[in-house]
């Protein structure tokens, strides 16, 4: 388990006060249940996955890998106690020898900007963005001008029970508080070819990737 109180995002109890226990994450999601892991691996999945690796890498099919280090979680977002995520990259803490993954990221109900869905900025995989962009935890710095200029042009995803959406690995995107009633589920996974190994001795490579069938 990821609790709330863990991570202390903005909006976060916590630990140990009201709603300290509020869980953020069920962890290694896809070791828990076989409707997980028939979802994960599962033709549709894959065929949308080979799409977009065959467009990001501009050569041959390769096959294509589930992380188990990286997402492979049940993300939960609970009314009254949950925070928001700040702007972000998810590279910044993944390390493989291409920065070339792309997740996924099913609804299990409604999401919406009431109860927190994600907000992304369209293209932003493609810039280069200098470490003076980013804070310490490798979070947008808001109070800069030109990451003013960039948040505005963000979209909220909108999706329903069912609705997955894939982006990559660099793309930034945020997520404010469940202002809601009810809690929100969404499965997520990260993929990436399987070629492009995690780096030794980092977290990317502590424990094995799953081969797409």
């Amino acid at each position: 388990m990821e609790w709330e109180a863990d991570l202390a995002y903005p909006g976060a109890p916590a630990a140990g006060g009201r709603g300290g226990a509020t869980l953020r994450r069920l962890l290694q999601a896809f070791g828990r249940d076989q409707a997980f892991r028939d979802w994960a691996l599962g033709d549709g999945v894959k065929g949308v996955l080979a799409a977009l690796f065959a467009e990001l890498c501009a050569g041959p099919d390769k096959p294509i890998a589930l992380s188990q280090c990286h997402h492979n979680c049940v993300m939960t977002k609970a009314p009254g106690y949950s925070s928001a995520t700040l702007w972000h990259r998810d590279i910044r803490y993944w390390a493989f020898q291409r920065q070339e993954l792309i997740s996924a990221w099913l609804a299990l109900g409604r999401e919406d900007r009431a109860n927190g869905c994600l907000r992304v900025i369209p293209g932003s995989h493609r810039l280069a963005l200098p470490p003076e962009r980013f804070d310490e935890a490798a979070f947008l710095r808001p109070g800069l001008a030109e990451n003013k200029a960039l948040m505005r042009q963000a979209l909220p995803v909108e999706l329903d029970a069912g609705d997955c959406l894939f982006f990559h690995c660099k793309l930034l995107h945020a997520a404010g508080r469940n202002l809601g009633a009810a809690t929100k589920y969404s499965l997520v996974f990260a993929y990436h070819q399987a070629d492009n190994q995690p780096i030794a001795d980092t977290r990317s490579a502590s424990l094995p990737a799953v081969a797409l069938p």
